[in-house]
């Protein structure tokens, strides 16, 4: 057996390297466009045009094997499914072969000439080669078609024919055999059931660009589809979705803001340590075409989803699949003892038994082959991003304090809300006058007629229906009606409409929405024609209105005891209602707010009000008073006082604000107009964080899960929060971290904001949409 007159061993790097040249083969031809082949045990590739080399990934220089059979360039190779017997396909123009590499061994320890099995013969230039899940029947993408072989018979079970232009890739699907996936150069992907040889979807046309890799995973039941020109599209699998898109990413924009989120996070000192090579001259804009895709193995980057490696010509690259962001970045010219700067063909795949990345490289304009190890632990180190502050959580900070409201700091804005007021002792005037009416009877006189000075006046100009009743009083049948049932954590979410109701008649728009804390039965709505509602939350009976605004409702609130509820206006006013009257019991005008209210809410079990009006973020200290003055009944006797004023961090519009009511919590999220994400600790009284670029668009809403009393969640799921913008979907973020842990696409949702909610049970994460309908997703699994 002849083996090759130039292999090099690079394996002179030590432990702690990002990037490892294992070996490298110069062959006499070079193979720029030619599926490779890795896996955790073996790599294969072309060598001298027709002639397979196969090198075992343990220790290449004394298991290296050279496969002859091919007389024509061998354009395609690939790998079975199971590890034994290992099997290899390769094919060229004149035929397709099958290799058992245990059997190839076996015959070259005996001093004999491996041999394999031709497959087919004059099937033409052969793009792509998959094997089965089951190593039985092999994909041949020959031409506009793909072949379906039989190992055992070595005959053609199906021809699937259908697409416009050549076969670039193929993918089987790991739960159902019998489906099998194609992409073409005619920028679709099809799905067929070689079984039957049928096809059971069509794609459209995705992008002006061919498709050139395919990939299934099977944890999030996702295609991915990717492009030469640099394009990701995610299909979803699930039954019923009908392989809809979820979301197409650009890796060009992608790596532009990764490049720029590390640029933002280096250290003032100085720069870290670089393997760089030094710049000869300008750079030059490199393509990203994808030229293959692979599973990651990084369960200690997220137990929360799964991740992929991307090979392109400049790079490689490890995206997220739950979050749709990168990673991380590695590019061939940045370590200067690659030999490869610009990759022709790639494959990826993770080493057996072990954390480390194997890439096979071909180079572009050369007749090299390269053989690299990656350590992606150790790459996202490099390109992880500082921490900087103090752990940020939603829940109480252990310390030595038995009440979590006497940890907060005498200087915080906090401090004022917990502080008791201190009464002055009355006066000897003020106890004999309490004792002089005390001593006295009170005699009703029925007979005497009053002057009518405390009467209601007998006309009314206006008196608008209110609809509430008894004063707000409720029957005597209809107390201690209600008990508080735990919600079945194991349920189903909802799939069925239970009961409408038209709350307005000029069908003005419903703007927000929330339930009652406490007991959950009741709705606080806000409209658009300057009104607000408050209804059952099985939708029964008639709503009570809330009149008053001069301006649109766009953010409504319930207090924690489910006394009061708060409404904030386009009119610039917020006003604080009581469910036993129609009239507010508290107004706060334009002098206390230099620009409207956008967001508006109780805080701090009820403590404070929190509003964001402009670039503030105010803490407003507030009492109200319920009692009736029939003489002063246009005086308002709750009052409410400024504590202090928090300003973003570039001085820009707010655009949503949240924060946790049902316990004592110290942050508070706020969404600038600049695509940022600012979150404030008010027991320091200053910003605590800032996320820039949180979405491509700014964020209309910010959601939190704050739980629920009908049901228990992991106390770390309280520092999961969701975000929404127009045309950018939801993302799912974790406090402590300040990544985005999830990204949720699919829903309609371009250019009208749509709200957003957690289940109260915290597995579902609802969302409405522009098509009219209710969208529901089901949430990650918290990280201990």
């Amino acid at each position: 057996m002849e083996e090759p007159q130039e292999i090099f061993s690079r394996s002179d790097g030590h432990v702690g390297d990002i990037v490892v040249e294992k070996f490298l083969v110069d062959s006499m031809k070079p193979a720029p466009h030619v599926q490779l082949a890795c896996s955790g045990r073996s790599c294969a590739f072309p060598l001298d045009g027709n002639r397979l080399c196969i090198w075992d990934t343990k220790d290449p220089p004394q298991q290296l094997m050279i496969l002859k059979g091919h007389r024509q360039p061998i354009t395609a190779v690939t790998f079975g499914s199971r590890e034994s017997p290992l099997l290899v396909c390769s094919a060229s123009r004149d035929c397709v072969m099958m290799w058992g590499l245990d059997e190839c061994r076996q015959e070259e320890l005996q001093g004999r000439l491996p041999r394999g099995t031709v497959l087919g013969a004059l099937l033409g230039r052969v793009l792509c080669l998959r094997l089965s899940p089951d190593d039985r029947v092999v994909a041949v993408c020959a031409g506009n078609r793909v072949l379906m072989l039989d190992l055992e018979s070595r005959s053609t079970l199906a021809e699937l024919d259908g697409h416009h232009g050549p076969v670039t890739a193929a993918e089987f699907c790991a739960q159902q055999t019998h489906i099998l996936i194609s992409a073409s150069e005619d920028r679709s992907f099809k799905v067929w059931d070689h079984r039957v040889g049928s096809l059971i979807h069509s794609s459209s046309v995705l992008t002006a660009s061919p498709l050139l890799s395919l990939l299934v995973d099977p944890w999030s039941q996702q295609l991915v589809a990717g492009c030469t020109d640099g394009q990701l599209w995610i299909f979803s699998l699930v039954e019923g979705h009908h392989y809809r898109c979820v979301t197409h990413v650009d890796l060009r924009k992608k790596r532009e803001s990764f490049s720029t989120r590390r640029a933002e996070s280096k250290p003032e000192g100085g720069q870290p340590p670089s393997t760089k090579a030094p710049e000869t001259g300008e750079e030059t804009e490199v393509a990203l075409p994808v030229l293959s895709l692979a599973a990651c193995d990084c369960g200690f980057l997220s137990e929360t989803g799964s991740c992929l490696w991307i090979g392109s010509s400049a790079g490689l690259l490890i995206f997220n699949l739950a979050s749709f962001e990168l990673e991380g970045v590695l590019h061939y010219k940045d370590f200067w003892s690659l030999s490869i700067q610009v990759a022709g063909s790639c494959a990826v795949a993770s080493r057996t038994g072990g954390r480390e990345a194997l890439c096979l490289l071909t180079s572009m304009f050369g007749n090299e082959t390269a053989l690299v190890e990656v350590d992606p632990a150790a790459l996202l180190r490099s390109q992880q991003r500082p921490r900087r502050g103090p752990d940020l959580s939603v829940l109480p900070r252990p310390g030595p304090c038995f009440y979590f409201s006497s940890c907060v700091s005498p200087t915080s804005p906090l401090y004022l809300g917990l502080k008791e007021k201190r009464t002055k002792p009355a006066t000897q005037k003020q106890v004999a006058a309490r004792s002089v009416v005390k001593d006295h009877p009170l005699v009703f006189h029925n007979k005497i007629q009053s002057s009518g000075y405390t009467a209601a006046p007998c006309a009314t100009m206006f008196s608008p229906k209110t609809n509430f009743k008894n004063d707000g009083k409720r029957a005597s049948k209809c107390k201690n009606n209600y008990r508080r049932k735990e919600y079945p954590l194991e349920s189903p979410p909802p799939s069925k409409l239970g009961k409408r109701l038209a709350v307005a008649r000029d069908q003005a728009a419903l703007l927000c929405i929330q339930c009652s804390a406490g007991d959950g039965q009741r709705l606080a709505c806000g409209l658009a024609n300057h009104l607000s509602l408050v209804c059952n939350a099985d939708l029964t009976g008639t709503p009570a209105v809330l009149s008053g605004h001069d301006g649109a409702v766009g953010s409504v609130c319930w207090s924690h005891d489910g006394r009061w509820v708060l409404s904030a206006s386009q009119d610039g006013t917020l006003r604080v209602w009581s469910m036993r009257g129609p009239e507010p019991l508290l107004r706060l005008g334009k002098d206390m707010f230099p620009k409207p209210v956008q967001s508006a809410q109780f805080y701090y079990i009820d403590a404070f009000i929190l509003s964001s009006s402009g670039p503030e973020v105010q803490l407003l200290k507030h009492h109200i008073d319920t009692s009736k003055d029939d003489l002063r009944r246009y005086r308002q006797k709750s009052w409410c006082t400024p504590v202090c004023r928090l300003l973003t961090a570039d001085v820009v519009d707010i655009t949503s604000l949240s924060a946790v009511n049902d316990f004592h919590s110290y942050l508070v999220l706020a969404a600038g107009r600049n695509r940022t994400l600012e979150i404030f600790d008010l027991n320091v009284g200053c910003s605590a964080a800032v996320i820039t670029g949180a979405h491509s668009r700014p964020v209309y809403q910010i959601c939190q899960n704050k739980g629920s009393s009908f049901a228990t969640q992991q106390s770390q799921a309280y520092n999961l929060f969701a975000t929404a913008a127009t045309g950018d979907g939801i993302k799912l973020w974790d406090l402590r971290t300040l990544r985005c842990e999830r990204r949720f696409e699919g829903h309609p949702n371009r250019g009208y904001p749509c709200g957003i909610a957690f289940s109260p049970c915290g597995r579902f994460v609802a969302c409405g949409a522009e098509d009219r309908h209710d969208h529901l997703f089901r949430e990650i699994r918290m990280r201990e």
